[in-house]
This record gives structure tokens, C-alpha cells and sequence, in this order.
């Protein structure tokens, strides 16, 4: 493994830099390890499954008791936005459509959409990104959805998603739950597994990192990335914390260069790319872990078997992914798959899992997001919670992002270390630690770790819809 650059001697100059930006990161001088909660390593397996673009509203804006979209006196939405290509204000509406188009979802999307954080720049977007990617792509189905009304407006409810929002009322539901960045999918994982978004001019050295909230990695590069910088399974590697990254053989779920519409790209468990982007870590590749990288099928074996590690992440294949073309539906009973496996296997009772979607997807949310630093947070997201030990039909309003993933593996299975530049004995120029930050929530709130272990909720991956 390569030796950090303290073990091998850094200038008196570049140490005080180091350990400044280290401070700044954790908002102090020395590392905050709060003491684990009562019952947390009740939770012996987490599983994060991440889907693709939807925002909260679009899924859960009419859930009962979650922050949903605004209404009047009268029961109306009380919330429009002007779509100015027809010269009228839209308000949400049921689409029964299974295939959504959505909108753009890169950083200048991002800050148009919230505009100022009056969340009224989403029909236009869409409007702008369809006309210019459809002219280029006339025959892609998302051309032809909705090409004269765009569906960022549309929502889906319990009669769409049945299986969603029986997860909901059955376990927790969290209704501020925010991208971790405000931008596309491959910051997000990036975020997910490393809590930094980063482009690095020397390989190998984490110290060349910079911030890079758009493009970590140049689609114009014939070279693949290099990701220098920390990331978790760093710390579970050297902690003796076993992990897997599951991934779906198939097609990537997004594009190359963040685009609407674009000529599928394929991967798989030895394909690094948007999706799979762990493999480009140096520390993976330095730790021997590149065999934790592997197929979905290896997943359900687990599962069945009792063998699931202590950390577990699931990425899906374009079809089954939520990001249009993909059926709403398709994606809910691949979702729905990987539970019921989780639930039958011998690890149900300590077992916690997460579910969200990597960003909101172009998709109107009302909640103007937090400007935590120079990354985000980004828009929300819905996020579940579902474990034996979950509160039942919990709507968690605590103020949440993918970090808290990160946190609550960290309380669990690290006593409370951090992928902190300061103490992780592998520094890098990240501008924060993610997981210290004062606003966010702890997953800890969603378990009630006194209660009896629930039984499983097995369903049918296909249940009775109004989606066509």
C-alpha cells in the first residue's frame, strides 16, 4: 500500500496548510466521535440501494403528514410554475404515464431550478434541454413523452406506487432527505462512497484533488479517472469491515456527459464508469478490494445464504433504474426483489436498509435546499428506511442527505470515525467533513431499538397500478 504522504515527510509549510484545511473541514481543531447509540450494532448489515431522478414531491408530495406540496384553504395545490413556451402557470398533476421524461439535473439546472429559492425553474429547464437533445435524437422515446407538455409537474401516489408508500407506512419515510451535491448521478455516488466530488491532476496523490462539482471526470479524457482522494471502504478495509458494491450486468443508467439523451453505455461488475465508480479509486485498487465489486446475482446468493457483508451497495441497470426511459414500475419491482430477498434470508432481524434516488431528476420539489458548502446539499430526494427495527409509519423530518449513510456506518461499525483529512491517515484537500455538519440528522432517530424485531413484509413486485 502506498504510504501517506505524512509517513513519508511533508514540509513544515504544506503540514500547517494540511492541518488547516483539516480544521476547517471539521469545523474545529480535533474530531467529534459522539458516542454510539444505545442498540445501533443491533444493525449488523446495512444495505444502500440507490435508484435514479425522482424528487420527493413527484413521489411522495401527496403522502399523508410528510411535507408534500403546499396546499390552500379550499384542499387546491397552492403552488404553479410558469411554463413559458403555453403562457400559463402549471400545477402538479396525477400522470399515470410509467415512462417519465423529467428534466435536465447538472449543476446549472440545479441553480436554475431553485432560482434564488423561488423553485419555479423546472418547466423551463425541461423545456429547453428536451428541444435542444430531441433535435439531435428526434426518435428517442423520451421525445415522444410529452413532447408538448413537459411532465416535471406530474406526480405519482399510493395508486402508481403502491409498494413505495407500503414501505412508507410500514417503516420511516424521510421527507428532508437532500442530494448530497447539488448536481448530476456521478458526483452523487461519488458523494455516496467517498463524501467528495474531486478531479485530481497526479495520480496517486489525494493531495492534488480539487473540488469539482460537475465533471470529476472529463468525458473529453481518453484516460480514465483517477480518484485519489479517501473513501469509506478505506476505512472498513483497514478496520477489517467487510463490503460488497453490487452491480447490475446491463446498461448504465445515466449519460457520459449528463445529458438527457444519449446511446446506451454498458456495464458491469469489471466496468468502472458513472455508476461504478470504485474501481477508479486508488485506495480500492491499493487494498486488493477490486473482487468487492461484483454481480448483482452475487447479492441474492448472499441474501439466501446469510453471507450478506456488514455494508452492501446496489446499483441497478438502466431498465430497472427509475431514470427515464425506465418504467416507474420496473423500478419498484426490482426494489421491491432486492427487499423481499433481504427479508427471507437468515440476516432479516439485523438488517437495516436505506433506499433513495441519486438526484431529483429535473422533477418540481417545493423545499428550497440547504446551502450547506460549496457543494450543496442538492434537491430532496425521498429516502426510506426499512428494518426490523424501524419505527413503524415514521415520517422523519429531520434535515438528512447521503452522508447520514455514511454516518450511521461509521457509528456502527467504526466507533465514530470520519473520513476526516485531519485523522484518517490519508489526507486530502477536501473542503469539509460531511458527516460533522451541524445540520445534519441521525438516522439513529428512525429504530426503535428496544422494540422486538418486526417480521418481514414480503410483496409483490407487481402490484395492482394505475401507471399504463
Amino acid at each position: 500500500m502506498r504510504k501517506s504522504l505524512l509517513a513519508v515527510g511533508l514540509s513544515a509549510v504544506v503540514i500547517g496548510s494540511l492541518f488547516a484545511v483539516a480544521a476547517r473541514s471539521t469545523g474545529a481543531g480535533t474530531q467529534r466521535k459522539p458516542a454510539a447509540a444505545a442498540g445501533i450494532h443491533k444493525i449488523k448489515h446495512v444495505i444502500v440501494i440507490m435508484q435514479e431522478n425522482r424528487s420527493f414531491d413527484h413521489y411522495f408530495g401527496t403522502y399523508p403528514g410528510a411535507d408534500g406540496f403546499p396546499r390552500a384553504a379550499n384542499g387546491d395545490f397552492a403552488i404553479c410554475v410558469q411554463d413559458p413556451a403555453r403562457g400559463v402557470c402549471q400545477k402538479p398533476y396525477h400522470d399515470t404515464n410509467d415512462l417519465n421524461a423529467g428534466g435536465p439535473h447538472g449543476q446549472a439546472n440545479a441553480t436554475a431550478d431553485v432560482n434564488g429559492g423561488k423553485m419555479d425553474g423546472f418547466i423551463a429547464q425541461a423545456e429547453d434541454a428536451r428541444r435542444k437533445g430531441c433535435k439531435a435524437n428526434p426518435n428517442d422515446p423520451i421525445c415522444s413523452q410529452r413532447a408538448a407538455n413537459p411532465d416535471v409537474m406530474g406526480y405519482h401516489d399510493g395508486r402508481d406506487i403502491a409498494n413505495y408508500w407500503a414501505y412508507a407506512r410500514n417503516f420511516v419515510l424521510q421527507d428532508h432527505m437532500f442530494e448530497p451535491n447539488a448536481s448530476w448521478s456521478l458526483p452523487a455516488h461519488l458523494f455516496m462512497v467517498s463524501e467528495w466530488s474531486a478531479r485530481c491532476s497526479r495520480p496517486g496523490d489525494p493531495m492534488s484533488c480539487v473540488n469539482a462539482l460537475q465533471a470529476p471526470a472529463s468525458p473529453k479524457s481518453v484516460r480514465p479517472p483517477d480518484y485519489a482522494w479517501t473513501d469509506l471502504t478505506y476505512l472498513l478495509h483497514k478496520a477489517g469491515v467487510s463490503w460488497r458494491y453490487y452491480v447490475f450486468s446491463g446498461t448504465e443508467p445515466d449519460c457520459q456527459n449528463d445529458g438527457m439523451i444519449c446511446e446506451s453505455v454498458k456495464q458491469g461488475a469489471q466496468t468502472p464508469g458513472i455508476w461504478n465508480p470504485l474501481p477508479y479509486f486508488d485506495t480500492v485498487k491499493q487494498d486488493g478490494q477490486l473482487g468487492n465489486v461484483t454481480t448483482l446475482s452475487s447479492y441474492f446468493e448472499s441474501a439466501k445464504s446469510g453471507t450478506l457483508p456488514a455494508v452492501s451497495w446496489i446499483n441497478p441497470t438502466g431498465s430497472v433504474s427509475e431514470h427515464p426511459p425506465g418504467l416507474v414500475t420496473a423500478g419498484q419491482a426490482y426494489v421491491t426483489r432486492l427487499v423481499n430477498a433481504a427479508m427471507r434470508g437468515p440476516q432479516w432481524k439485523s438488517t437495516a436498509i436505506f433506499v433513495s434516488w441519486d438526484d431529483w431528476g429535473g422533477f418540481y420539489d417545493h423545499v428550497r435546499p440547504p446551502e450547506v458548502d460549496q457543494n450543496g446539499y442538492g434537491l430532496r430526494v425521498p429516502g426510506l428506511v426499512i428494518s426490523p427495527y424501524a419505527r413503524k409509519g415514521l415520517v422523519d423530518h429531520q434535515t438528512l442527505s447521503f452522508d447520514a449513510y455514511v454516518k450511521f456506518i461509521e457509528d456502527d461499525f467504526l466507533h465514530g470515525q470520519r473520513l476526516d483529512p485531519l485523522t484518517d491517515g490519508r489526507p486530502d484537500s477536501r473542503p469539509d467533513v460531511r458527516e460533522n455538519q451541524a445540520i445534519l440528522g441521525t438516522l439513529v432517530r428512525d429504530f426503535s431499538f428496544k422494540q422486538k424485531p418486526r417480521p418481514a413484509l414480503i410483496l409483490d413486485p407487481h402490484p395492482a397500478t394505475d401507471l399504463h
